[in-house]
């Protein structure tokens, strides 16, 4: 009995040896079958939250599909007067910590931007609060702002200056949202231009999320004008003057995006 349970121990040591020497080795060559097969496979077993951090603990450390020829330049153009070598790019609520996004600029992304990161940290939604439609190849989301805060977002940022210049025609994006218990949306958004701005090629006022209360009364067209007017002016303080984005609710009316675009398009 001993026998063959010791030969049981050294049969699955092999197997997992060679299994994990397969998997790095994979990994290493960027097997897109390795990635599609096995890696999307073992993401499945778990819940939708448990595998988006794995996803994101797996770009931290590097290991994940690298896109590593340059863009065509028929994909470059021009925003806000920067270079970008293609148009496509990782919107927020991926990165929410901005941990991982040096490493997402090698999967080929032209832009990537990171948040909603909040001026002090907060756990967000209880859970579950992520839900997978697998046959619409899409998520539910309501994560309601978690977010590490500013102040931890900050520190990894600040690496990006180290980094930028490996990343020619790549923007780093950094979206900004309010604590739940916020009593003053400006001053929230305020901290958030003022600690993060200098770090971004622009910055995102996202007053869209349904997850905080009261958020939404910022899209109305005068209180988003007296908004955004004072938050231009805490921008131009910063000596980059990022551009100053808004990022709105998927289900407005008409009139709504009609005074949105209004507000938008003003001299101001």
């Amino acid at each position: 009995g001993l026998r063959f349970f010791f030969k049981m121990v050294r049969w699955w040591a092999v197997a997992g040896l060679a299994g994990l020497t397969s998997s790095v080795y994979c990994i290493a060559t960027d097997n897109r079958l390795f990635y599609r097969h096995v890696v999307m496979r073992a993401f499945r077993v778990v819940d939708a939250e448990t595998a988006h951090v794995m996803a994101i603990r797996l770009a931290q450390m590097g290991l994940m599909l690298k896109f590593n020829s340059a863009d065509d330049k028929i994909l470059s153009t021009k925003l806000w007067g920067k270079d970008l070598s293609n148009p496509i790019g990782l919107a927020a609520g991926f990165d929410k910590d901005a941990k991982a996004f040096s490493n997402l600029f090698d999967v080929g992304f032209g832009f990537v931007e990171v948040g909603s990161v909040t001026p002090l940290p907060q756990g967000g939604n209880p859970r579950p609060r992520v839900f997978r439609l697998l046959s619409d190849q899409a998520i539910i989301n309501r994560y309601g702002f978690n977010s590490c805060g500013q102040v931890d977002a900050a520190g990894r940022l600040k690496l990006w200056e180290l980094k930028r210049n490996r990343y020619p025609g790549k923007l780093l994006g950094v979206n900004l949202g309010i604590n739940k218990n916020s009593e003053d949306a400006f001053s929230d958004y305020q901290q958030g231009i003022t600690n993060l701005g200098g770090f971004a090629d622009y910055i995102v006022v996202n007053v869209s999320s349904p997850n905080t209360p009261g958020l939404r009364k910022m899209q109305e067209k005068e209180k988003l004008l007296d908004l955004l007017t004072k938050l231009l002016t805490v921008r131009d303080s910063i000596k980059s003057k990022p551009p100053l984005l808004v990022k709105v609710s998927p289900d407005l009316t008409q009139q709504e995006m009609d005074d949105i675009a209004t507000v938008i398009c003003s001299e101001n």
